[in-house]
């Protein structure tokens, strides 16, 4: 094995294990100030939930990059980058003794407002940059979104950012081409899905869209490099991202996890999502035809 080679393993390897690190002692530090009772009353198991999540992170993102499944060990990597924010933000909020005052989603909102536009600013430039470079799904922005404006504000700064960002990646698609997509999303992820796509992309594209948990920055370059025309993307792009940011925002605010009945409802959707993108998939054929039949669409000639 060549010199650069090794180096390259040894450089996924301690990325893991250091971007892990780095959340353990900024979480480990910020609860020894022990600045609220929660903390003071659970420090234990705390501390030691931390230490055990770092851990099986470092485990599992090793793992999957040793048994060659990249996409799923950059999705580790993307998840402790964000750990780490999350991490450092909370140390702040300890060492400064603001976590004693923000102690609620409503304390939480007062003190964003607090910050004038600002906020609403940068979420939308997260939200933008959600799609363009962050394999992160909207859905999850948008949770995040809804405890820090409320669900309304949280759906149309979602809504700009999202749609602003789907338009950019459909541009780079369309206009760079195959080689600069894989340059951003990565070769292995972008064949896994033009496969997928090949033949019924106004379709699946659609759906995929509307339905939550599915990489929306992957697919917007693939839409590019599709057969989907800019009139139909805008207009579905719209339509899509309206739909789902509300309905993340306002599902979010009004299904509560800390209810068995809350957890029920969210069973049962996540049932019936899985349940009808197996039906889509299962007779896509069928229904892409009939959406193209329907709307006259034609497959749009690429220039060799």
């Amino acid at each position: 094995m060549k010199h650069a080679e090794v180096l390259k393993h040894l450089i996924n390897v301690l990325a893991v294990v250091l971007l892990s690190a780095i959340a353990f002692l900024f979480t480990a530090y910020g609860l020894l100030y022990k600045n609220v009772n929660f903390i003071i009353e659970h420090f234990d198991l705390l501390f030691w939930l931390t230490a055990g999540v770092c851990s099986l992170l470092i485990v599992l993102g090793i793992s999957l990059y040793v048994a060659k499944k990249r996409s799923l060990y950059r999705l580790i990597i993307c998840a402790l980058v964000f750990l780490d924010i999350f991490a450092v933000i909370f140390f702040a909020m300890c060492a400064t003794g603001m976590i004693a005052t923000v102690n609620s989603v409503e304390a939480l909102r007062e003190y964003i407002s607090g910050a004038g536009g600002m906020a609403a600013l940068l979420f939308i430039l997260f939200c933008f940059l959600q799609v363009v470079l962050l394999p992160v799904p909207g859905s999850v922005a948008v949770a995040a979104g809804v405890a820090m404006f409320g669900p309304l504000q949280c759906a149309l700064y979602s809504f700009l950012g999202i749609v602003a960002g789907s338009l950019v990646a459909f541009a780079v698609g369309r206009w760079l081409g195959y080689k600069a997509v894989c340059w951003i999303v990565g070769q292995e992820d972008l064949d896994k899905w033009l496969n997928k796509m090949k033949g019924k992309d106004y379709l699946i594209l659609s759906l995929m869209f509307l339905l939550p948990l599915f990489p929306d920055d992957v697919l917007c370059f693939v839409a590019g490099l599709s057969s989907m025309t800019w009139a139909y993307f805008i207009v579905m792009i719209i339509i899509t991202r309206a739909v789902s940011v509300l309905w993340t925002a306002y599902s979010f605010e009004l299904i509560p996890f800390t209810t068995w009945w809350g957890l029920l409802i969210w069973a049962v959707i996540l049932a019936l999502v899985v349940a009808a993108f197996w039906l889509v998939l299962k007779y896509s054929d069928q229904i892409d035809g009939f959406i193209k039949q329907k709307f006259k669409l034609k497959s749009r000639k690429k220039k060799d």
